[in-house]
């Protein structure tokens, strides 16, 4: 049986982005900057910010964001996969947030992934 390669922290970025990139956030009327924290295989941190009603993800901290969220590398690929919505990984404690619950309310209502 081959050995699982590990899953590197740009990896799980490009995944997250060209998800996302093309996300409908069109209902999001403000901006939303959340904090996503990789912690295990593939850590590290990057944002997702809702700006003029589009979504971008970026490689970078984002300091003064509203939220974050903490997840591991596992769970950021099944939501960038669209095996998971944000909403279940939330409910089920898969993921952590921190923060503004407005603002993360939005995520969770107003942006659709294709």
């Amino acid at each position: 049986m081959a050995e699982k390669k590990p899953v590197t922290y740009e990896q799980i970025v490009k995944k997250v982005r060209r998800t996302f990139e093309n996300a409908d956030a069109r209902e999001v009327f403000e901006h939303v900057a959340i904090e996503v924290d990789i912690v295990g295989e593939g850590a590290g941190a990057f944002y997702f910010e809702v700006a003029e009603r589009a979504c971008i993800v970026e490689p970078y901290n984002y300091y003064n964001h509203d939220g974050r969220i903490i997840a591991s590398a596992d769970v950021i690929l099944k939501l960038a996969a669209k095996k998971l919505t944000l909403r279940e990984a939330w409910l089920t404690g898969q993921i952590q947030y921190e923060g503004n619950e407005v603002k993360f309310q939005l995520l969770l209502d107003k942006v659709k992934v294709p």
